[in-house]
This record gives C-alpha cells, sequence and structure tokens, in this order.
C-alpha cells in the first residue's frame, strides 16, 4: 500500500517566517485566563493547554492564513471549521534546502513558548517508489548531511521528531529494490543514533500502518533500522485507519521490538478508512473523511505516548480525485474533514 507524504510546498516559506517572526509572536504576548497563549493577531490562533498538549502550534501556519482570509471575506462559518485544524499542533516537515535553518527556527519558536516543536523527516534517497511524494536526497553522504543540519538546527531545545515515513515499509513491501536495502538500514540507523544524540530529541521510526500487512513482516526490519535506540515507532502516518485498529496493530508490533512505545497519526482517522473506489487508491485523497483525535499525551494507553497529527489536515495527498500536487493546500478538503468531525 502506497501512501503519498507530500512535503508542503510552503515548508521553506514557513520556516523563513519561524525563523524572522514566529519568536517574536509568542514572545510578544501574554498568557490569557484560560492557560491558553494568543498567537497570530491575524487569525487569533491559540495554543491548547500544555498539560494536555504539549506540542507547539504554529501561529502562521497553512490553516491559520486560511481562518483570517476566510474572517476577512466574511466567511465566519467555514473559518469556525478550518479553526479546527489551525488550533491544533501539526508536525513541520522539513524541507530539503534548508534543514538547519527551518529546525531552528521552529524549535526556537516553540521553545520560546515553552512547547515542543513536532517535526517529521522524509527525505530518504528513493522515497516513495516513484510515487506523488518522489524525490529524497541525492546519495547516502548528501542524506546524512541533511541529517547533521537538521541536528545542528535542533540543537539542546524540545523536539519530536517522526523518522522517514514508508522508509522501512518500502524496504519490506518489494516496493524498493534490493539493491537499496542496505545503505538505507544504514542511513536510518545513523539518522536516528544522530538524533538521539539530542539533549531533548525524541525520535519515532516509521513502523506502517495497520492495513498494509502484519507486525510480522516489520519488527526485524525495524531493529535493522536502529528502532531500539530510538524512544519508539510511528503508525498510521498520513492514513485513516481508526485509533482503535492503531493500537491493536502498534500492541502487537510493540512486543516483537522489546515493548516498545509508540504514537499515533490521528489527523484524518475520524471516520477510519475508505472502502470505496479502487483499492490502489483507497490512501490517496479519499472522501468522507474526518479529523481524528486531538493531538494529546493523555492516550490512556500506556504504549502509546502521544495521539499526533503527523500529515496536516487539508493539504493533498496528491494529483488524484481533483486533488493539487502532494502536500498542497486543499481547502475544499480541508472544510470537508473538519465538517465531518466531532
Amino acid at each position: 500500500m502506497y501512501v503519498s507524504r507530500g512535503v508542503p510546498a510552503s515548508a521553506r516559506a514557513r520556516a523563513s517566517a519561524a525563523v524572522l517572526g514566529a519568536a517574536l509572536l509568542v514572545t510578544g504576548c501574554s498568557s490569557s485566563d484560560d492557560g491558553k497563549e494568543p498567537g497570530d493577531a491575524g487569525a487569533r490562533i491559540t495554543q491548547q493547554p500544555k498539560g494536555a498538549d504539549p506540542f507547539w502550534v504554529n501561529p502562521d501556519g497553512t490553516a491559520a492564513r486560511q481562518v483570517a482570509a476566510y474572517e476577512k471575506d466574511g466567511k465566519d462559518a467555514e473559518a469556525d471549521q478550518i479553526r479546527k485544524i489551525a488550533e491544533q499542533p501539526t508536525a513541520e516537515w522539513i524541507g530539503t534546502e534548508n534543514p538547519e535553518r527551518e529546525a531552528r527556527g521552529f524549535t526556537e519558536a516553540a521553545d520560546e513558548s515553552d512547547r515542543t516543536a513536532l517535526l517529521v523527516l522524509y527525505n530518504i534517497p528513493h522515497r516513495d517508489c516513484g510515487q506523488y511524494s518522489q524525490g529524497g536526497a541525492a546519495d547516502g553522504d548528501a542524506y546524512r548531511a541533511w541529517i547533521d543540519g537538521v541536528a545542528r538546527g535542533i540543537g539542546d531545545r524540545p523536539a519530536m521528531v517522526v523518522l522517514e515515513p514508508d522508509a522501512v515499509l518500502h524496504l519490506v513491501n518489494g516496493c524498493a529494490p534490493d539493491e537499496l536495502h542496505e545503505e538505507r538500514y544504514d542511513l536510518l540507523k545513523g539518522a536516528v543514533a544522530k538524533l538521539k544524540s539530542l539533549k531533548n530529541t525524541k525520535v519515532y521510526l516509521d513502523a506502517g500502518n495497520a492495513g498494509w500487512g502484519h507486525p510480522d513482516q516489520i519488527f526485524e526490519p525495524l531493529r535493522w533500522a536502529g528502532v531500539d535506540r530510538a524512544d519508539g515507532f510511528a503508525v498510521n502516518v498520513s492514513n485513516f485507519y481508526s485509533t482503535e485498529e492503531s493500537l491493536a496493530y502498534g500492541k502487537q508490533l510493540s512486543a516483537k521490538v522489546g515493548d516498545k512505545h509508540f504514537v499515533i497519526d490521528t489527523s484524518r482517522n475520524g471516520n477510519g478508512p475508505y472502502t470505496g473506489g479502487s483499492p490502489d487508491e483507497r490512501w490517496c485523497n479519499p472522501p468522507g473523511r474526518a479529523l481524528g483525535e486531538p493531538p494529546t499525551t493523555k492516550t490512556a494507553a500506556p504504549l502509546v505516548d502521544a495521539y499526533l497529527w503527523v500529515k496536516r489536515p487539508g493539504e493533498s495527498d496528491g494529483e488524484c480525485k481533483g486533488g493539487p500536487k502532494a502536500g498542497a493546500w486543499w481547502p475544499t478538503y480541508a472544510l470537508n474533514l473538519a465538517r465531518a468531525s466531532n
């Protein structure tokens, strides 16, 4: 099962804004009486209470800018719906060209707000097997240099990193050719080691989803990729399987990798997976989906460290079902996700 992740097209612009202005937006405001912190003045984006949700909300994220645009046009109902997305912390996907600057910008802004930055690293060579999000670093050396840049940018500031969606899965399901395997395992193991050498960084290695296969097929590859040194693994990234299904899959897998903890991407799993259309593209911009549980570390499941919004709700999976390119903001789809959610 292929899942096109899509690095947001505006990643570099957002990172630059974080470097130049996000910290000022945060530090220039005082905490409100309800424990939330004011963010961007245009959209009035607030943080969630830190006790349940320690992750940073980007006050200048795509959804926040969409809220401001709708409010400017007098579309208050639409603005209220998109606010469901804008006021939840969603992951920042680090781009390829300025990893140090982007990682520093996001983690500095989060740290100034006394929060943890949630980052996704998605640049493994030959990523996505030629699908909608194909690309990645030119070679192993380029990837190592990129990881080094990310690590310098994070420094000692708090960060949670989801490492390389699909990278291990594609070694297991036959997507990635055999000649790539040895190098990819080495790159992943090196990335885990580099990131775990940082003072306040947690790392979760992507481990597929509840619908692709069985934990017996991936637990050894995860070990070869360095999961033993990571804080755990991530499931359901950019996918739609329910939290219950993801929890069952994660528990089975955890038992095979030393009872490692895991995180679940709940960003769009409110209605579970799509069962219509072609099985090969049920993951790509499926209709009728909904936002899932809000991000939190209060999961009531001892093995689950957090529910996260790793995939940014409202950003396209790829050019299918009328969607824009992978990672591009799609207001219509974002509205549908929000309207369908509780």
